[in-house]
């Protein structure tokens, strides 16, 4: 869940410095979080960038948390109800609920990242511009509801935006290239 709230506007190698630096104080459940200073904090945030923002997320995160009950009272709730309790944070938008809906509480939610949104508008499949809702309930009614498919094909639309299809992508490299719509306007 920490990982989910500092990955907004950076990847993944800075959070994971960051990550690194709550583990190493000790400082990775929310009482602890709460707890620490609010320039220490910000201080081990600091690898995951906008870090004064994301300390104050975190702390408000952490402090709703606690408020309803920890996870295993959050558990409880349906996904929906949870969902919506989650989007109620300040902080926590759609892609970083669903992230955490994901991972965290191990719910059948795709979620609708940056890559995918590059990826499939480069297939020709989205425009990219369309509401994330309308994306994310596209992308669950076609496929089904096993939550190790969200996982795993989301895994791997990361890992291929990643190293393949990168703003500046390198489409000979590319699996899909043949079904690709972008691929055939830029390879000669």
């Amino acid at each position: 869940m920490v990982g989910a709230i500092l990955t907004q506007n950076t990847n993944w190698k800075n959070v994971e410095r960051a990550l690194d630096n709550l583990k190493q104080a000790g400082v990775l459940d929310p009482n602890s979080v709460l707890a620490a200073h609010h320039k220490k904090l910000a201080s081990w945030l600091r690898p995951s960038g906008y870090f004064n923002v994301k300390t104050k997320r975190l702390r408000n995160f952490c402090h709703w948390l606690l408020h309803n009950g920890g996870i295993d009272e959050l558990q409880r709730m349906q996904t929906l109800d949870l969902r919506h309790a989650l989007l109620s944070v300040y902080g926590v938008g759609r892609e970083t609920a669903d992230d955490i809906l994901l991972y965290a509480f191990d719910r059948p939610v795709f979620v609708i990242d940056a890559y995918t949104r590059r990826i499939f508008s480069r297939l020709g499949l989205i425009l990219g511009n369309e509401d994330y809702d309308v994306l994310r309930c596209l992308f669950e009614s076609e496929m089904g509801r096993r939550l190790s498919d969200f996982k795993e094909y989301h895994a791997l639309i990361v890992f291929h935006g990643k190293t393949v299809c990168r703003p500046t992508p390198d489409c000979k490299q590319c699996c899909v290239r043949r079904l690709c719509a972008f691929s055939r306007t830029t390879i000669q």
